[in-house]
């Protein structure tokens, strides 16, 4: 199957160990990353109930760093960074001077004038330029450390036993970071995720992520490609950009005021304070469907709206999805019909998340 795939894309440094796997590889943001390795739902219900690695070397980085760091990236993403202790982790959005979103990403505290962001793989070249321009007004430096790391999401309830079992100390509580060794490899040791499951990202050096790897392989953790992934942060409710944040749509709407502090004055801060006060025309909501099919991205909500994320829950077994709808009718319990490839399906509006432990 890999044998397929243009190779013009890039490819991680785990890229042997995924073949070696039987990864079924796929072109994902210009890189040839692993879908699945034996299966969707049996990957997604291992991260579920015990644990889980992925190969997330594909998201980029980028470090502000020097004198006036803090300042700069307090302009730069919505959250109130002043708050984000050394060792902090804080999650935000980068928007543009109209409120809309231009990607989100983790801030992560390295120091008191050292911060590093986590981008999304398919956004980080316009987030890194992005970036640049707006931080020439500040004594900063912005520099991308893409190619300087490889990243590992360890994810599920055995999660954090399993990498504590290899690290040298103990592991930073969730939303932190610091440095530590971890199967002899020093790295990065984040207290973040994207599967709804406690666990840990861990970004180290690329030409020792072979070696971290497989010992957390040995340790137990199965491997997990991106079709879980996707199944497990739908169901965790978390967004996906391109899918259910863009340009054309503000925090407000996406349900993301939470990760929004205007009074510090970032770019865009002014429209999503006026959306904020007015209320947003649209909201995101979670929904699952009442009965057999499964709505995609582009599915037409009858009334007004449209489905940004849609596929089939392994742990709820039901169809699920996000889609923006007038605000007015965005409460939870009522009732949506979604067109799916011809075929009206109904939908309830649900409370975020779609999946919890005591569901």
């Amino acid at each position: 199957m890999h044998d397929a795939v243009d190779h013009e894309l890039r490819r991680t440094p785990l890229y042997s160990e995924h073949v070696a796997a039987g990864a079924k590889l796929v072109a994902f943001a210009g890189w040839e990353m692993p879908i699945q390795y034996v299966g969707i739902r049996q990957e997604h219900l291992a991260v579920r109930s015990d644990v889980g690695v992925f190969d997330v070397s594909h998201m980029g980085q980028v470090v502000v760093s020097g004198p006036q760091a803090l300042e700069c990236l307090q302009h730069l993403v919505s959250g109130d960074v002043r708050r984000m202790p050394e060792g902090g982790a804080q999650y935000g959005l980068l928007c543009n001077e109209r409120g809309g979103v231009l990607d989100d990403v983790f801030s992560y505290r390295l120091g008191e004038r050292r911060f590093l962001l986590v981008t999304n793989s398919a956004n980080h070249m316009r987030d890194l330029e992005w970036m640049r321009t707006h931080a020439r007004e500040f004594d900063v430096e912005v520099s991308d450390h893409q190619s300087d790391f490889a990243m590992l999401a360890v994810q599920g309830p055995r999660a954090r036993a399993v990498v504590q079992g290899l690290s040298d100390g103990l592991l930073p509580p969730r939303l932190h970071c610091m440095e530590r060794s971890v199967a002899g490899v020093p790295l990065i040791v984040c207290g973040t995720g994207y599967t709804g499951e406690d666990g840990v990202e861990l970004l180290c050096a690329p030409e020792q992520a072979p070696v971290l790897w497989s010992a957390l392989l040995r340790a137990g953790a199965q491997p997990i490609g991106l079709g879980a992934r996707d199944t497990l942060r739908l169901e965790a409710c978390f967004h996906l950009y391109g899918n259910d944040l863009d340009e054309q749509h503000d925090p407000i709407s996406a349900g993301l005021a939470w990760a929004c502090a205007e009074e510090t004055g970032f770019i865009g801060a002014q429209p999503i304070s006026e959306v904020r006060a007015s209320g947003p025309e649209l909201k995101l909501v979670p929904f699952i469907i009442d009965g057999p099919g499964i709505a995609r991205q582009g599915s037409v909500v009858v009334g007004g709206g449209v489905v940004t994320s849609g596929t089939f829950s392994p742990s709820l077994e039901r169809g699920i999805g996000l889609a923006y709808i007038p605000a007015d009718r965005a409460v939870p319990g009522n009732r949506l019909e979604i067109d799916v490839r011809g075929t009206i399906r109904t939908a309830v509006v649900e409370k975020k998340p779609l999946y919890r432990k005591d569901r």
